[in-house]
């Protein structure tokens, strides 16, 4: 069989210089066909010994052909070289190997070439949601809406004509089935993976418990799917094991982590959501799985390692179920080079819907930041070298028991470890002066010489002392990659390098912070575990918007947004922009799917015109009586939402006497885990749940368990938040007006979110107190009020009028 009727000149090439970097070792490539079916595109995914190359399962997909050498030119496939064609022949994928000199080709298995799309049929795909179709055959008390039926067929179309659909779904349209059921389809149908990314877990277990499992007994046949979780929430095994050595050693902390062994010996999952007992924090750190650590292929505990269950699952599934921070981690390696049609994170996927995608901008925008903390960097250090009880341990006193780091090497190493402990204490004390007791400051050009006389010197310091022992460290590994290259040391040494050259990278870009424009560079006040101030120096991206038209616009055929919270007084405008979505783009569509529920008659909104503005010294105590008066009436039943964290905790523990008398707890955000606390707030009806942040959204109480919402202030962004601030500028500079283009629609989103908890069912009912007077005071409290769902009823009075409508409201 000639080789050139099955592999270009330019992908032997690239077969040819790969097996050359490896001294004529064995190589494993993923490859891609032309339509001609000669392969075109060569993937490196692993690299082996004399006679053996790992076969990545989760780096190959469908229709790929995977091609591997045989230094001994002998082309007949071995026993395991059959086993491993045969495993990947039953999903499809092809298995080729070839001489070193790429001369000769063998074929094992032919891949079966991926099929002409087959669009779906729009109308029997809606059949499924219709009166009598599958889902009222198989879901007790199922109800058909038309909302969701339309928003079925929009989403049904974006599939087959290749749309960037962006919809609004109120509460209550039910949009995961009307996206689950076209893209199941899609994917049974086309054999094309498809991602759902969410930014809640709340809704990706929904997801994944229940919606998926309903819709799979809807289809003539299961489509696979999963969920997908970052990397940190998984367990390493061999991190538990050199924790648990250590301890062992010194006598501390067996207790726990004996019990986190027996957890691990027997969860099928190996995820923290799966451990019964509350970890802290800094315990999980420790001993969580991490991209610069894992050991992979050289790990001895790879049999058994929780992650690679969860990629192996992955890559046999048709629908992954993701959040968008792991989504937006996999889409950056891809745009750095990897390329759209192998692993990166995760299998190569071919279409997108984003659900939450409200929160996209933040997602995006939190994912391509960089930070700094002295603690994240001396927890990186205290792996190459620390000292307990006298004793030293750590990977450099593991590479010198190897006979790898003689004394004189070692001591230069602790020496630029001293140094490098100064400059970082120098760093953080310039930094907290810089701050001078301000929570956070944005590094503005009008005040660079302070930069250049406070900062800039203790951080070019520490960049430099980080760079003499990346240098030192770079020796050593030197002598490990000529003497030991395929140990676990050296991959660890490579691992601890990277993440040194990351910290002095992001000092380097402080201090040349004025030849980057694109970003924010801003740092913050912090407290550290035991209290004490800590800086924290943090960049991000001005803008998400040329991110999202290279990794999401441009590369997917398909792309799938919705919320129930994208517009603004029935406006796309404002989410549109800040995601970079052209709604002029013919590609684009825009489609608002109406809530079927009765806000005119099931929600009651009351606005005290008689409060004190929020930003007054009469407000608070005002909030508290009339707070504690309204849960009094409602006999707990509620959710009082702040912007304000320390507000939240004197209200909560003010009102907290008055309603225990009448037998009503109050829960606080921060009282415990929040999925815990959520889960207490529904099973017990008498209580008030005061909370804050992201309890703006995610929380679903139908019934009786909800039937109050008190928000305490129009949710504008700190006004301070230095990211909002640059923003905010950006706009000015245009000539544009940045409050209402930027901050206010930000703040109506909010609220709708906020607004949204109260109903979740269609016999919800209830009311929902916004007390802040700029609702009623303010031109723009009309932008808030029009932009809810309903809409509802609506009545200005006075605080204690509202708390007479409240009791008849509820007590009919």
């Amino acid at each position: 069989m000639q080789i050139s009727e099955r592999i270009s000149a330019d992908a032997r090439d690239k077969l040819k210089a790969a097996i050359d970097e490896v001294d004529g070792a064995e190589v494993l490539a993923v490859c891609e066909l032309d339509e001609n079916g000669v392969i075109d595109s060569v993937s490196i995914a692993a690299r082996g010994g004399p006679s053996s190359v790992p076969a990545l399962y989760p780096h190959m997909d469908r229709g790929s052909v995977v091609v591997h050498n045989h230094p001994s030119g002998e082309l007949r496939p071995s026993a395991p070289d059959l086993a491993v064609a045969a495993e990947l022949g039953n999903r499809g994928i092809g298995s080729y190997i070839v001489n070193n000199s790429l001369s000769e080709l063998f074929v094992i298995a032919e891949p079966i070439l991926r099929a002409e799309i087959r669009p779906l049929n729009i109308t029997t795909a809606a059949e499924y949601l219709e009166p009598g179709g599958a889902a009222s055959r198989t879901i007790p008390g199922y109800e058909s809406r038309d909302s969701q039926i339309q928003m079925l067929r929009s989403v049904a179309e974006a599939f087959n004509d290749d749309h960037l659909t962006a919809a609004e779904a109120g509460t209550g349209v039910g949009k995961s089935f009307a996206y689950l059921i076209p893209a199941m389809l899609w994917a049974a149908t086309n054999e094309e993976r498809v991602v759902i990314s969410t930014a809640t877990i709340n809704l990706q277990q929904q997801l994944v418990e229940k919606d998926i499992p309903a819709v799979n007994r809807m289809l003539p046949e299961e489509v696979p799917a999963v969920l997908v979780k970052g990397r940190g929430n998984y367990l390493c095994w061999n991190r538990l094991q050199e924790l648990t050595q250590e301890n062992e050693l010194f006598g501390e902390g067996e207790e726990e982590l004996a019990d986190i062994r027996a957890w691990a010996e027997n969860s099928a999952d190996g995820s923290r959501s799966d451990v019964p007992f509350m970890v802290q924090e800094s315990l999980w750190m420790k001993l969580r799985s991490e991209a610069d650590s894992c050991l992979m292929l050289r790990c001895s505990h790879r049999e058994k390692c929780f992650l690679a269950k969860a990629r192996k699952a992955a890559a046999g599934a048709r629908v992954l179920v993701v959040n968008h921070h792991l989504l937006f981690s996999d889409l950056a390696i891809r745009v750095q080079g990897l390329g759209f049609d192998g692993t990166a994170v995760l299998p190569p996927f071919h279409r997108i819907i984003f659900d939450e995608a409200h929160n996209i901008e933040a997602s995006a925008t939190s994912f391509f930041s960089d930070s700094h903390t002295s603690a994240a960097l001396r927890r990186n250090l205290s792996r190459l070298l620390r000292t307990r009880r006298t004793r030293r341990i750590g990977l450099l006193i593991r590479i010198q028991e190897a006979g790898f780091l003689n004394d004189e090497a070692l001591t230069r190493i602790e020496s630029a470890l001293s140094q490098l402990e100064t400059s970082i204490a120098a760093a953080d004390a310039d930094t907290l002066q810089v701050l001078n007791g301000r929570y956070n400051l944005r590094l503005l050009g009008a005040e660079r010489e302070l930069y250049r006389a406070s900062l800039f010197p203790a951080l070019d310091t520490l960049r430099h002392d980080l760079l003499h022992l990346i240098g030192l460290l770079g020796d050593l590994y030197a002598v490990l990659n000529d003497e030991a290259a395929d140990s676990t040391e050296a991959y660890e040494l490579r691992g601890a390098v990277r993440r040194l050259e990351g910290s002095a990278a992001l000092c380097r870009r402080f201090i040349e912070h004025e030849d980057d424009p694109a970003s924010v560079y801003w740092i913050e006040q912090r407290r550290s575990e035991t209290g004490a101030p800590t800086p924290r120096l943090q960049r991000t991206p001005l803008s998400i918007r040329e991110v999202m038209e290279e990794a999401v616009f441009t590369p997917y055929s398909t792309v799938v947004f919705t919320s129930a919270t994208l517009t603004v007084g029935e406006s796309f405008s404002y989410w549109a922009g800040r995601v970079g979505l052209d709604v002029g783009d013919e590609r684009t569509q825009l489609r608002v799917f109406p809530s079927p529920f009765r806000y005119d008659t099931n929600v009651l909104l009351g606005m005290p015109y008689d409060a004190p503005t929020p930003d007054s010294l009469e407000y608070e105590p005002y909030l508290v009586e009339f707070v504690a008066n309204a849960l009094l009436i409602s006999e707990g039943r509620a959710l009082v939402l702040f912007t304000s964290y320390d507000m939240l905790r004197r209200v909560a523990d003010a009102v907290r006497p008055r309603l225990a008398a009448i037998g009503v707890a109050v829960m606080r955000q921060g009282d415990d885990e929040r999925s815990r606390l959520l889960r207490r707030f529904v099973a017990e009806p008498a209580t008030a749940l005061f909370a804050t942040d992201s309890f703006w959204e995610g929380v679903d109480a139908p019934g009786e368990t909800l039937q109050l919402v008190i928000i305490c202030r129009l949710p504008f962004r700190v006004p301070t938040d230095p990211v909002l601030l640059a923003r905010m500028d950006f706009i000015k500079a245009q000539g544009r007006n940045p409050f209402f283009e930027l901050a206010l629609p930000a703040a109506v989103m909010r609220l709708k979110q906020g607004f949204g908890r109260l109903m979740r069912r269609g016999d919800d009912r209830g009311v929902v107190f916004i007390t802040d007077v700029r609702l009623t005071t303010k031109s723009y409290g009309k932008v808030f009020i029009n932009s809810l769902p309903g809409p509802p009823r609506c009545i200005e009075n006075t605080g204690e009028r509202l708390l007479e409508e409240l009791e008849r409201f509820l007590y009919p």
